[in-house]
C-alpha cells in the first residue's frame, strides 16, 4: 500500500492542475482531509475555497462521477435559491462548468471548488440546542427537496436496499461484496442479522425523496446562533428517517442520548412530521453501511487501516445499544 505521505503528495498535484481551470488568483493550497475525497483549503486574493478531489467510483458502480457530482452541485444552488438555508456554493470553472476533470502524478479525477464556509464544528462538545438547529434544518431541506423538480441529467446514489446491503458500492478499491466478505465472522453474523431485518422494515417505511444521507455534527457548522450544512457528497434518494438517524448516530451509545433525540426530532417536527418507530433500525443500517465503507478504505489508506480493528469492536457494542443480534 502506498503511503498516505504518497497518496497526499499525488493528489496535491492534481489539485494545483484543476485550480489551473478556474478563474482564481495564486493563492496558498493548504491539506485538510484525506478520506472519502482529498480535500484542500485554498487561501488567496479571491478569499477562501475548499477544492475536493473526488474518489472515482464513488457513487457506484458504472455511474458517471462527474454527472453525480454536477447532480450534487445543482441541488445546493437550488437549495441556496429556494430557502434561507446555509449551504455551500460551488465555483464555475472557466468554460462555465461545475467540475473539472483534472490529471497529474499519474492520477486523473473529478474535482470541484466551493466556496469556504466558517463555523464551529462541535462533534465532541455539542448540546441538545445544537440538534435542535440541526433537527429544523434538516425538516426545511426535506421540504424544499419535496417541492424541487431536477433536472433531467440529475444522478444521485439510492439509499436502498441494495446500496446498504448489496453489491452496488465500491468503497476505496473494493466493492461492496468483497468488503462483506474481509468482514470477521462475528461481525458479519451481526451485519447479516441487521439486514434480515431491515427486509421487512424497508418494506414498510416510506421511500422519502432527496437526502443528505450524511448530517452528522461533524457535518454541521454551527455560526452566531445558526447552522450552516456542508458535505453533502452522499445525498440522494432515500428514506427521510436515515437522515434522522445518521444526526444520532455517534450519539446513541452516550448517556445524553435521550435529550439529544428529543431536541433533534422537536426541531424537525418545528416544520414537518415523520414517523420514528424505526429510528434504532436505521441507526443499525448506518452502523453496517459505516463499517463496510471503512473496511474497503482500510484497503487502501493506511490511516483507515490502523484503525479498522477498533471500528469493527464499535460496530458490536453499537448493535448491543440497537438490536442486530442474529435470530
Amino acid at each position: 500500500m502506498t503511503s498516505r505521505r504518497a497518496q497526499v503528495a499525488r493528489l496535491r498535484q492534481v489539485a494545483l492542475a484543476a485550480l489551473d481551470q478556474y478563474v482564481l488568483p495564486e493563492g496558498r493550497l493548504r491539506f485538510l482531509t484525506h478520506g472519502e475525497n482529498t480535500t484542500f483549503r485554498h487561501d488567496g486574493p479571491a478569499g477562501r475555497h475548499l477544492v475536493r478531489v473526488h474518489r472515482p467510483q464513488r457513487h457506484g458502480r458504472d455511474v458517471d462521477s462527474a454527472a453525480a457530482i454536477r447532480s450534487e452541485l445543482a441541488w445546493l444552488r437550488a437549495i441556496r435559491a429556494e430557502t434561507e438555508l446555509s449551504v455551500p456554493e460551488a465555483i464555475a470553472a472557466r468554460d462555465g462548468a461545475t467540475t473539472v476533470e483534472a490529471s497529474a502524478a499519474g492520477e486523473t479525477r473529478v474535482c470541484s471548488v466551493l466556496r469556504w464556509m466558517d463555523g464551529r464544528i462541535l462533534e465532541r462538545s455539542a448540546r441538545p440546542t445544537h440538534l435542535r438547529r440541526l433537527g429544523e434544518a434538516m425538516g426545511r431541506l426535506h421540504s424544499q427537496a419535496d417541492a424541487w423538480t431536477p433536472p433531467p441529467d440529475f444522478v444521485r446514489i439510492r439509499w436502498d436496499y441494495e446500496t446498504f446491503f448489496g453489491d452496488v458500492m465500491v468503497y476505496g478499491d473494493t466493492s461492496a461484496a468483497g468488503c462483506w466478505a474481509l468482514l470477521p465472522t462475528e461481525v458479519r453474523a451481526r451485519f447479516e442479522a441487521v439486514a434480515t431485518r431491515m427486509t421487512d422494515v424497508m418494506g414498510r417505511v416510506d421511500d422519502g425523496g432527496l437526502i443528505h444521507a450524511d448530517l452528522h455534527l461533524g457535518n454541521a457548522l454551527f455560526d452566531r446562533g445558526g447552522v450552516k450544512l456542508i458535505d453533502f457528497d452522499d445525498c440522494g434518494y432515500g428514506p427521510r428517517l436515515y437522515d434522522l438517524a445518521v444526526a444520532l448516530w455517534e450519539l446513541r451509545d452516550g448517556q445524553d442520548y435521550p435529550a439529544f433525540r428529543d431536541a433533534l426530532l422537536d426541531g424537525y417536527r418545528s416544520h414537518r412530521d415523520l414517523d420514528v418507530t424505526h429510528l434504532d433500525d436505521f441507526i443499525a443500517a448506518r452502523q453496517v453501511a459505516f463499517d463496510l465503507w471503512f473496511t474497503g478504505m482500510a484497503q487502501v489508506n493506511p490511516a483507515f487501516a490502523s484503525r479498522l480493528d477498533d471500528v469493527h469492536r464499535w460496530s458490536l457494542a453499537m448493535l448491543d445499544q440497537v438490536g442486530g443480534a442474529p435470530d
